[in-house]
């Protein structure tokens, strides 16, 4: 979709020349004859730029830059023919990106618009970034279960298809999200999440679609939702089973035709997004209750991903324990060891808040715990009285039952550094980091035991 300029000039020849030249450069040119009639289609208009003259009748370039400035995220390029310095650093000072004098050249003023655009962009992507914390980490493990998991997204993840993704509280179905849009086409801009759990039902609308000024009370601006956000990159709808109905409604017609009209608003907006949903719920129950419509479930459940519980998976807490430590090092909690009798008791635990509730320990035990092993002791005392599983099937003893210790340690090693080094598509730095080794170390010890890497 093309970006759109205001041009805000009192000049009709100016206005019409500068909107010729933008629509044949591939922009949407909207004018104004003054900077009262522009802060109303900017109210009205969803607007990328705005070029401004500085004298107009009325409300000058000026003031109307610094209203600009205060009620919208937008790039201004001042135009002037009575321009002086003092004007020009005035202008910057209250927050114009460019200065240009007329004549204009139109060359130059193209060059400045896209200058502009890009800022706005890369504002955009920062913002977004912030919002969605952290950078996603990998899914840790070797066992069969997260094996399939991943297959399944390496298959899904650079098509458009959409995604459903399930399993309980804490399982990582927001991570599998993250990986998804990384390895997809559309990861050159951030994911946008929404919790549809965390808001309530009267202001979910406004979250998703936006609204526009004075839509409801407390409504004082045009205001963007995560669906116009997400143009061009990647909507993921966490647990999409708490929607309400009459939200549902509305999604379902947005998620078929790709366009929406803003709460408030009238203007039909179209946009290019790839939908991720996830939910813990049992969606076809919650479809017998009448509380999930089942068109909704059908659209979203293109491809569906299960992610399997830490339970099923438990052969994986040792690889999921070293990652959380390492993580919990670079954030200077410090770094623990725990015994391999320690690490068996986690394994025997149920683990009704999957990997969520293990990362919780471990970080409470690395906290807590005043020596540098924590013992299964240690473990004991904070799982309380919680019934304990019979050990995970280990199939891979047979194999070192009759094998000398050093082989044994040489054979563990290599398949224990290519499985990291496979999550990690062969970067050694990345590895080393994750595993808590010097890099030169790793290369070596990669070198030695004769590990092929990418």
């Amino acid at each position: 979709m093309p970006d759109t300029i205001l041009i805000i000039d009192d000049e009709a020849a100016i206005r019409d020349s500068l909107a010729g030249i933008l629509a044949d450069e591939g922009f949407a040119p909207l004018t104004a004859a003054s900077a009262e009639e522009g802060m109303q289609m900017l109210d009205e208009k969803d607007v990328h730029l705005v070029l401004l003259d500085i004298w107009m009748p009325g409300m000058d370039g000026l003031e109307a830059l610094k209203l600009i400035r205060q009620r919208f995220s937008l790039p201004v390029i001042m135009i002037s023919g009575h321009g002086t310095i003092e004007t020009a650093v005035q202008a910057t000072r209250s927050g114009a990106f460019d200065f240009i004098e007329k004549p204009l050249s139109y060359d130059k003023t193209i060059l400045s618009i896209k200058k502009g655009l890009q800022l706005a962009h890369l504002e955009r992507e920062n913002q977004l970034l912030r919002e969605s914390g952290p950078a996603p980490v990998n899914i840790t493990g070797t066992s069969p279960l997260v094996v399939q998991l991943r297959q399944q997204i390496e298959r899904v993840a650079p098509t458009d298809a959409w995604v459903l993704i399930r399993g309980g509280h804490g399982t990582g179905k927001e991570l599998v999200a993250q990986t998804i849009h990384r390895l997809s086409r559309r990861a050159r801009q951030p994911m946008v999440a929404v919790n549809c759990a965390a808001i309530p039902e009267e202001l979910i609308e406004s979250e998703l679609f936006g609204h526009v000024k004075g839509a409801f009370t407390g409504a004082t601006e045009n205001k963007k939702g995560k669906f116009d956000q997400a143009s061009g990159s990647t909507l993921f709808l966490d647990e999409i089973g708490d929607m309400s109905l009459k939200s549902q409604a509305k999604v379902l017609r947005i998620l078929q035709e790709q366009k929406f009209e803003r709460v408030g608003g009238s203007r039909t907006i179209e946009v290019d997004v790839r939908v991720l949903a996830a939910t813990n719920k049992n969606l076809e129950e919650e479809i017998e209750r009448g509380a999930f419509r089942a068109d909704l479930f059908y659209r979203l459940n293109v491809v569906p991903i299960m992610v399997p519980d830490l339970v099923d998976r438990r052969e994986d807490i040792p690889l999921l324990v070293a990652d959380f430590i390492n993580q919990f090092r670079r954030k200077g909690i410090g770094r623990k060891q725990f015994s391999a009798a320690a690490l068996h008791l986690l394994q025997r635990h149920a683990w009704p808040g999957n990997v969520r509730e293990l990362r919780n320990l471990v970080e409470r035990l690395v906290i807590m715990t005043p020596a540098d092993e924590i013992e299964a002791e240690d473990v004991a005392l904070f799982l309380g009285n919680a019934p304990l599983l019979e050990p995970p099937a280990r199939p891979v003893d047979q194999a070192y039952r009759h094998l000398d210790y050093k082989e044994a340690r040489r054979r563990f090693e290599t398949e224990y550094l290519q499985a990291r080094l496979a999550e990690n598509d062969g970067n050694i730095s990345k590895t080393a980091e994750q595993i808590g080794m010097e890099r030169s170390h790793l290369h070596k010890k990669v070198k030695a035991l004769g590990i092929a890497v990418k």
